[in-house]
């Protein structure tokens, strides 16, 4: 391809990565719509930008940008990669390079490369939107195209499950009654007790990261996206079938949410590395946290709601004023990406888990780690760390309450210790596959673990003891 420095397109994560065309794009001459004009002919917005998103985003977004090109966001679409060629002309395709390498009959030119040519009424409605004058009319120019995009109109979830998914997140209602399990662009919901589907709630992305309710339960928070496309925080009212409230949305995965112990305040962390603050009734963004190298993993409130605590994938975890963003403390020991997080009952202390053998266990004031039990300075990692935790492999998640430390991880085994005597280690009745999740209902004491295999286990977190297990996967795929 003449002018461009680099061609090549892959296949990650069954997300095929598209339009290498953008490597040298520049952008001359495009308008924007003035306030308050309303937008004629191909909107940006609704028509442009979704295409944008689905075909080449993977390989020109934050985490990967083929040949300095990114293209999630039209401020970042108009500055040239390594080439320097002009990709659009406003009013003439055939003078623009994007439309030349979307349009050419070249295979060995044509983008995207080494996959199927774009369908013609996507390659016609980019020609249209050129010849119209390549506007923009969305709200901000350097806004992420996923949050101009509008809200996406996913598929329905298939009525019955061929076969189970892995549940990677999952929760309990206040009550202890009912637990909201991650499945395939849904929630759906499970009597505690019995293991019984209560009821499902769709139109939602294809992935389900993080579940929370409420502290009255009356609302769930969810956290969901397509890897390398979008993201999204979505608050739904209890008892809907769709959830319909979009507070946020971004250019990749949002993975974690909570509520704040009032219930007025809502913390996600995504893949973009940044955690976010929205005022409940207002949906509004409060508070903008981008304090991390990589994608945030897990955030949580601390007790009094005044901290929060965020894990990131670049080794470290972070403790900020909960009304201002300013950063309190950091805990740097982590060696590996961590993945879980969590505040002891008082606050003093918070509990993080990843690809260390080991958790940690340190002190929220100053992040430095906790004493051994007996008043020494922690040796090493934390008073946790030795033979007694070491399962030699990942982590997922840490839950704790009602005095006690629950992580499960990729042996299968979920864990539970005392928060005040933390040598004193239980392995609770390990499940046949990887667990990605848990859960902990302080009032029944109940822990609740979601595994690789589709199944949710339910232990009794007193006497260790199995309660139920079942297959979390609607129709004949379910299993008690």
């Amino acid at each position: 391809m003449k002018g461009i420095a680099s061609r090549s397109c892959s296949i990650s994560g069954g997300v095929i990565c598209l339009w290498v065309f953008a490597l040298g794009l520049g952008l001359f001459g495009s308008r924007q719509v003035a306030a308050g004009e309303k937008p004629s002919g191909v909107s940006f917005a609704r028509e442009v930008a979704p295409v944008l998103i689905r075909q080449c985003q993977s390989c020109h977004g934050p985490d990967k940008a083929k040949s300095q090109y990114r293209l999630d966001s039209f401020a970042r679409l108009q500055k040239p990669g390594k080439s320097k060629a002009a990709p659009l002309t406003p009013g003439e395709p055939a003078k623009s390079e994007l439309f030349r390498l979307i349009s050419t009959s070249d295979e060995d030119d044509r983008m995207p490369q080494k996959a199927d040519a774009l369908p013609a009424a996507q390659v016609q409605l980019i020609k249209r939107w050129i010849e119209q004058g390549a506007k923009f009319d969305g709200p901000d120019p350097a806004a992420p195209l996923a949050s101009i995009a509008g809200d996406t109109e996913y598929r329905d979830p298939p009525a019955v499950y061929a076969r189970p998914i892995p549940i990677t997140a999952i929760a309990f209602s206040p009550d202890g009654k009912e637990l909201a399990v991650s499945g395939y662009r849904e929630i759906t919901f499970w009597d505690a007790i019995d293991g019984k589907l209560r009821g499902r709630m769709n139109g939602l992305p294809e992935r389900i990261w993080g579940l929370t309710y409420s502290p009255d339960g009356t609302r769930l928070a969810i956290a969901g996206g397509e890897p390398g496309l979008s993201g999204e925080v979505r608050m739904a009212d209890r008892g809907q079938t769709k959830a319909d409230k979009t507070l946020e949305r971004i250019s990749d995965m949002v993975l974690a949410v909570r509520f704040s112990p009032d219930g007025k305040r809502l913390v996600a962390g995504g893949a973009d590395n940044a955690a976010r603050v929205f005022n409940v009734e207002s949906g509004k963004s409060e508070l903008l946290i981008e304090q991390h190298a990589d994608w945030v993993t897990d955030v949580a409130f601390s007790p009094d709601g005044s901290k929060i605590v965020t894990a990131s994938r670049d080794r470290s975890a972070r403790v900020f004023d909960a009304a201002t963003g300013e950063m309190l403390a950091a805990h740097l020991n982590h060696e590996e990406p961590i993945f879980g997080i969590a505040w002891s009952d008082d606050g003093k202390q918070i509990y993080s888990v990843g690809r260390d053998p080991d958790m940690h266990v340190w002190n929220s004031a100053d992040g430095k780690p906790a004493s051994d039990g007996e008043g020494k300075p922690g040796k090493g990692k934390s008073k946790f760390s030795g033979q007694v935790f070491l399962c030699n492999s990942d982590s997922f998640k840490v839950v704790a309450g009602a005095g006690k430390i629950f992580t499960c991880s990729a042996d299968g085994i979920v864990r539970e210790f005392q928060q005040d005597k933390p040598l004193a280690a239980r392995e609770l009745p390990a499940a046949p596959d990887w667990v990605y999740s848990l859960a902990l209902d302080p009032v029944s004491h109940h822990v609740a673990a979601g595994c690789q295999d589709g199944q949710v286990r339910i232990y009794d977190a007193e006497t260790g003891e199995l309660l139920i297990h079942f297959t979390a996967a609607p129709g004949p795929a379910v299993s008690n």
